[in-house]
Protein backbone atom coordinates (compact mmCIF):
# COMPACT_ATOMS: atom_id res chain seq x y z
CA UNK A 1 0.00 0.00 0.00
CA UNK A 2 1.47 3.52 -0.98
CA UNK A 3 2.17 5.69 1.51
CA UNK A 4 1.88 9.74 1.57
CA UNK A 5 4.14 12.00 2.18
CA UNK A 6 3.16 16.30 2.50
CA UNK A 7 5.43 18.58 0.73
CA UNK A 8 4.56 22.23 0.47
CA UNK A 9 5.66 23.96 -2.56
CA UNK A 10 7.62 27.64 -2.03
CA UNK A 11 8.66 30.31 -4.49
CA UNK A 12 11.97 31.61 -2.83
CA UNK A 13 14.05 34.82 -3.48
CA UNK A 14 10.78 36.40 -4.01
CA UNK A 15 8.33 38.70 -1.66
CA UNK A 16 5.41 37.51 -4.34
CA UNK A 17 4.04 34.44 -6.05
CA UNK A 18 5.46 33.56 -9.35
CA UNK A 19 8.73 35.06 -9.03
CA UNK A 20 12.13 33.19 -7.62
CA UNK A 21 13.00 29.53 -7.87
CA UNK A 22 10.47 26.72 -7.27
CA UNK A 23 11.23 24.53 -4.34
CA UNK A 24 9.50 21.51 -2.95
CA UNK A 25 9.74 20.62 0.81
CA UNK A 26 8.84 17.53 1.48
CA UNK A 27 8.62 17.20 5.32
CA UNK A 28 8.92 14.07 6.93
CA UNK A 29 11.50 11.80 4.26
CA UNK A 30 11.66 9.11 6.76
CA UNK A 31 11.05 5.62 5.08
CA UNK A 32 12.83 6.49 1.78
CA UNK A 33 15.39 5.60 -0.11
CA UNK A 34 17.64 7.84 -1.69
CA UNK A 35 16.49 6.20 -5.79
CA UNK A 36 13.05 7.19 -4.39
CA UNK A 37 14.10 10.67 -3.50
CA UNK A 38 16.12 11.15 -6.50
CA UNK A 39 13.02 9.74 -8.85
CA UNK A 40 10.52 12.36 -6.46
CA UNK A 41 12.75 15.35 -7.17
CA UNK A 42 12.97 14.28 -11.16
CA UNK A 43 9.09 14.01 -11.03
CA UNK A 44 8.37 17.36 -9.49
CA UNK A 45 10.80 18.81 -12.25
CA UNK A 46 12.02 21.95 -9.55
CA UNK A 47 15.41 23.05 -9.57
CA UNK A 48 16.05 21.43 -6.28
CA UNK A 49 14.09 19.26 -3.97
CA UNK A 50 14.11 18.54 -0.32
CA UNK A 51 13.84 15.96 2.42
CA UNK A 52 13.76 16.77 6.03
CA UNK A 53 14.98 14.15 8.30
CA UNK A 54 15.51 14.04 12.11
CA UNK A 55 18.79 15.04 12.91
CA UNK A 56 22.27 13.00 12.83
CA UNK A 57 24.25 14.61 15.05
CA UNK A 58 23.76 16.74 18.24
CA UNK A 59 25.23 20.35 16.90
CA UNK A 60 22.07 20.19 14.22
CA UNK A 61 18.33 20.38 14.38
CA UNK A 62 17.58 18.50 11.40
CA UNK A 63 19.25 16.90 8.92
CA UNK A 64 17.83 17.60 5.40
CA UNK A 65 19.17 16.27 1.79
CA UNK A 66 18.95 18.48 -1.75
CA UNK A 67 18.34 16.92 -5.14
CA UNK A 68 17.98 18.67 -8.63
CA UNK A 69 16.15 16.49 -11.14
CA UNK A 70 19.91 15.02 -11.86
CA UNK A 71 21.50 14.13 -8.57
CA UNK A 72 21.98 14.79 -5.10
CA UNK A 73 23.71 17.95 -4.29
CA UNK A 74 25.55 18.69 -0.84
CA UNK A 75 24.59 21.81 -0.38
CA UNK A 76 22.51 24.50 -1.94
CA UNK A 77 21.22 27.86 -1.37
CA UNK A 78 17.39 28.23 -2.01
CA UNK A 79 16.60 24.92 -0.72
CA UNK A 80 18.17 26.02 2.59
CA UNK A 81 16.18 29.09 2.91
CA UNK A 82 13.32 27.73 1.73
CA UNK A 83 13.32 24.87 3.94
CA UNK A 84 13.47 27.42 6.60
CA UNK A 85 10.46 29.10 5.98
CA UNK A 86 8.52 25.63 5.56
CA UNK A 87 9.68 24.62 8.88
CA UNK A 88 8.59 28.02 10.38
CA UNK A 89 5.45 27.80 9.09
CA UNK A 90 4.63 23.94 10.37
CA UNK A 91 5.95 25.14 13.57
CA UNK A 92 8.94 22.63 13.76
CA UNK A 93 10.95 26.19 14.20
CA UNK A 94 9.09 27.67 16.81
CA UNK A 95 8.05 31.65 16.60
CA UNK A 96 11.10 34.40 17.28
CA UNK A 97 13.80 31.87 17.63
CA UNK A 98 16.66 33.29 16.03
CA UNK A 99 19.18 30.42 14.68
CA UNK A 100 18.31 26.93 13.24
CA UNK A 101 20.91 24.42 12.09
CA UNK A 102 20.76 22.10 8.85
CA UNK A 103 22.88 18.98 8.46
CA UNK A 104 23.80 18.92 4.54
CA UNK A 105 26.25 16.87 2.65
CA UNK A 106 28.65 19.33 3.78
CA UNK A 107 28.33 19.25 7.29
CA UNK A 108 26.28 22.04 9.98
CA UNK A 109 25.02 25.09 8.13
CA UNK A 110 23.37 27.39 10.49
CA UNK A 111 20.11 29.80 9.66
CA UNK A 112 19.82 33.24 11.10
CA UNK A 113 15.98 34.25 11.08
CA UNK A 114 14.33 37.44 11.65
CA UNK A 115 10.51 37.87 12.49
CA UNK A 116 7.47 39.94 12.21
CA UNK A 117 5.33 39.14 14.77
CA UNK A 118 4.87 35.58 15.08
CA UNK A 119 5.21 34.96 10.89
CA UNK A 120 9.28 34.26 9.67
CA UNK A 121 10.28 37.67 7.40
CA UNK A 122 13.73 37.08 5.94
CA UNK A 123 16.46 34.39 6.41
CA UNK A 124 20.09 33.90 6.43
CA UNK A 125 22.19 31.06 5.78
CA UNK A 126 25.82 31.27 6.56
CA UNK A 127 28.09 29.56 3.94
CA UNK A 128 31.75 28.09 4.56
CA UNK A 129 34.73 30.52 3.56
CA UNK A 130 35.80 31.00 0.04
CA UNK A 131 38.21 28.95 -1.88
CA UNK A 132 39.23 30.76 -5.07
CA UNK A 133 40.94 28.07 -7.90
CA UNK A 134 43.61 29.82 -10.63
CA UNK A 135 42.12 32.20 -13.20
CA UNK A 136 41.25 30.47 -16.37
CA UNK A 137 43.15 31.95 -18.87
CA UNK A 138 41.27 31.23 -21.69
CA UNK A 139 38.34 33.94 -21.91
CA UNK A 140 37.48 33.45 -25.53
CA UNK A 141 36.18 29.63 -25.26
CA UNK A 142 34.51 30.88 -22.24
CA UNK A 143 32.83 33.24 -24.34
CA UNK A 144 32.00 31.08 -27.12
CA UNK A 145 30.71 28.39 -24.65
CA UNK A 146 28.09 30.67 -24.11
CA UNK A 147 27.97 31.87 -27.47
CA UNK A 148 29.48 35.31 -27.10
CA UNK A 149 31.76 37.59 -28.71
CA UNK A 150 35.13 37.33 -27.10
CA UNK A 151 35.25 41.15 -26.30
CA UNK A 152 31.91 40.25 -24.03
CA UNK A 153 34.18 38.44 -21.61
CA UNK A 154 37.52 39.98 -22.41
CA UNK A 155 36.21 43.86 -22.07
CA UNK A 156 35.39 43.11 -18.37
CA UNK A 157 39.21 42.86 -16.96
CA UNK A 158 38.30 40.55 -14.63
CA UNK A 159 38.96 36.88 -14.29
CA UNK A 160 37.06 33.64 -15.38
CA UNK A 161 37.53 31.62 -12.21
CA UNK A 162 36.05 29.03 -10.23
CA UNK A 163 34.61 29.81 -6.46
CA UNK A 164 33.72 27.62 -3.94
CA UNK A 165 31.89 28.08 -0.32
CA UNK A 166 31.03 24.51 -0.18
CA UNK A 167 29.88 24.07 -3.72
CA UNK A 168 32.10 25.29 -6.84
CA UNK A 169 30.84 26.98 -9.65
CA UNK A 170 32.21 28.77 -12.74
CA UNK A 171 31.87 32.89 -12.27
CA UNK A 172 31.93 34.50 -16.11
CA UNK A 173 31.82 38.09 -15.83
CA UNK A 174 30.51 40.01 -19.03
CA UNK A 175 30.31 43.66 -19.97
CA UNK A 176 26.94 44.68 -19.93
CA UNK A 177 23.23 43.24 -19.02
CA UNK A 178 22.16 42.80 -22.79
CA UNK A 179 25.32 39.87 -23.00
CA UNK A 180 23.75 38.21 -19.70
CA UNK A 181 20.53 38.16 -21.94
CA UNK A 182 21.92 37.00 -25.22
CA UNK A 183 24.09 34.38 -23.98
CA UNK A 184 23.16 30.61 -24.32
CA UNK A 185 24.73 27.29 -23.63
CA UNK A 186 26.66 25.74 -26.59
CA UNK A 187 26.51 21.92 -24.92
CA UNK A 188 29.59 20.88 -26.66
CA UNK A 189 31.83 23.38 -26.55
CA UNK A 190 31.23 24.19 -22.78
CA UNK A 191 31.73 20.42 -22.09
CA UNK A 192 35.16 20.79 -23.97
CA UNK A 193 36.01 23.97 -22.32
CA UNK A 194 35.08 22.34 -18.56
CA UNK A 195 37.26 19.41 -19.75
CA UNK A 196 40.40 21.76 -20.88
CA UNK A 197 40.35 23.90 -17.58
CA UNK A 198 40.06 20.41 -15.62
CA UNK A 199 36.91 22.87 -14.03
CA UNK A 200 34.69 20.97 -11.14
CA UNK A 201 31.93 23.80 -11.13
CA UNK A 202 28.32 22.57 -10.70
CA UNK A 203 27.38 25.33 -12.61
CA UNK A 204 28.59 28.67 -14.76
CA UNK A 205 27.50 31.70 -13.47
CA UNK A 206 27.55 34.75 -15.46
CA UNK A 207 26.76 38.51 -14.23
CA UNK A 208 27.19 42.32 -15.17
CA UNK A 209 27.98 44.69 -12.56
CA UNK A 210 26.43 47.10 -15.09
CA UNK A 211 23.96 49.37 -13.20
CA UNK A 212 20.39 49.22 -13.61
CA UNK A 213 17.14 51.24 -12.41
CA UNK A 214 16.55 48.37 -10.26
CA UNK A 215 19.76 49.12 -7.86
CA UNK A 216 21.18 45.21 -8.01
CA UNK A 217 24.71 45.55 -7.33
CA UNK A 218 25.26 42.27 -10.18
CA UNK A 219 22.31 41.40 -13.23
CA UNK A 220 22.73 37.25 -13.18
CA UNK A 221 22.16 34.03 -14.98
CA UNK A 222 23.09 30.44 -13.90
CA UNK A 223 23.37 27.51 -16.30
CA UNK A 224 23.70 23.49 -14.62
CA UNK A 225 22.93 21.46 -17.41
CA UNK A 226 25.12 18.56 -16.19
CA UNK A 227 22.51 18.80 -12.85
CA UNK A 228 19.45 18.37 -15.24
CA UNK A 229 19.03 22.43 -14.42
CA UNK A 230 18.78 24.37 -18.22
CA UNK A 231 19.02 27.53 -16.52
CA UNK A 232 18.59 28.36 -12.61
CA UNK A 233 16.54 31.38 -11.41
CA UNK A 234 17.81 31.72 -8.03
CA UNK A 235 21.51 29.95 -7.01
CA UNK A 236 22.33 30.62 -3.34
CA UNK A 237 24.94 27.94 -3.79
CA UNK A 238 26.29 30.33 -6.05
CA UNK A 239 25.37 33.73 -4.33
CA UNK A 240 28.00 32.95 -1.72
CA UNK A 241 31.13 32.83 -4.07
CA UNK A 242 29.93 35.27 -6.44
CA UNK A 243 30.00 38.21 -3.59
CA UNK A 244 33.62 36.48 -2.69
CA UNK A 245 34.44 36.97 -6.41
CA UNK A 246 32.83 40.88 -6.23
CA UNK A 247 35.16 41.71 -3.24
CA UNK A 248 37.92 39.99 -4.05
CA UNK A 249 38.53 41.46 -7.15
CA UNK A 250 37.29 44.96 -5.79
CA UNK A 251 34.17 45.63 -8.24
CA UNK A 252 32.39 46.19 -4.83
CA UNK A 253 34.95 48.36 -2.22
CA UNK A 254 35.09 46.72 1.04
CA UNK A 255 32.89 49.40 2.25
CA UNK A 256 30.02 47.96 0.13
CA UNK A 257 30.77 43.99 1.32
CA UNK A 258 27.95 43.70 3.57
CA UNK A 259 25.01 44.72 1.76
CA UNK A 260 24.76 43.37 -1.94
CA UNK A 261 22.09 42.03 -4.19
CA UNK A 262 22.04 39.54 -7.04
CA UNK A 263 19.23 39.86 -9.33
CA UNK A 264 18.55 36.78 -11.11
CA UNK A 265 16.21 35.06 -13.31
CA UNK A 266 14.79 38.38 -14.88
CA UNK A 267 15.05 36.51 -18.80
CA UNK A 268 13.00 33.15 -17.28
CA UNK A 269 10.80 35.72 -16.24
CA UNK A 270 11.32 34.84 -12.81
CA UNK A 271 13.04 38.03 -11.21
CA UNK A 272 14.82 36.25 -7.81
CA UNK A 273 16.58 39.07 -5.35
CA UNK A 274 19.13 37.29 -3.53
CA UNK A 275 21.11 39.28 -0.62
CA UNK A 276 24.78 38.61 -0.30
CA UNK A 277 26.69 39.92 2.94
CA UNK A 278 30.36 39.43 3.16
CA UNK A 279 32.47 40.63 6.27
CA UNK A 280 35.93 41.14 6.24
CA UNK A 281 38.56 41.32 8.67
CA UNK A 282 42.01 42.83 8.30
CA UNK A 283 41.27 42.57 4.32
CA UNK A 284 40.13 38.62 4.44
CA UNK A 285 36.92 37.50 4.00
CA UNK A 286 35.79 35.87 7.15
CA UNK A 287 31.96 35.50 6.57
CA UNK A 288 29.54 34.40 3.60
CA UNK A 289 26.24 34.79 4.11
CA UNK A 290 23.27 34.74 1.87
CA UNK A 291 19.77 35.68 2.54
CA UNK A 292 16.23 36.06 1.51
CA UNK A 293 12.85 35.65 1.37
CA UNK A 294 10.27 32.81 0.18
CA UNK A 295 6.19 32.95 -0.35
CA UNK A 296 3.99 29.54 0.30
CA UNK A 297 2.84 28.65 -3.87
CA UNK A 298 0.69 25.38 -2.52
CA UNK A 299 0.76 22.34 -0.98
CA UNK A 300 0.14 18.48 -1.46
CA UNK A 301 0.49 15.02 -1.07
CA UNK A 302 2.38 12.55 -2.82
CA UNK A 303 2.17 8.78 -3.01
CA UNK A 304 4.65 6.72 -3.19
Amino acid sequence: MARSYRYLHYDVFTDHLFGGNQLAVFLDGRGLSTETMQAIAKEMNFSETTFVLPPESKETDVRMRIFTPGEELPMAGHPTIGSTFALARTGVIEPKRERFVFGLGIGPVPVTLTWNGDELSFAWMTQKDPTFSEPIPDKAAAAAALSLSPAAVAGTGHPVQEVSCGVPFLFVPLTTRSAVDNASVNAGVLDAFMRSSKAAAHGVFLFSAQPGSDHATVYSRMFAPDLGISEDPATGSASGPLGCYLVKHRIVPPENAGAMLSLQGVKMGRPSHVHISIGMQNGDINNVRVGGEAVLAGEGTLYV
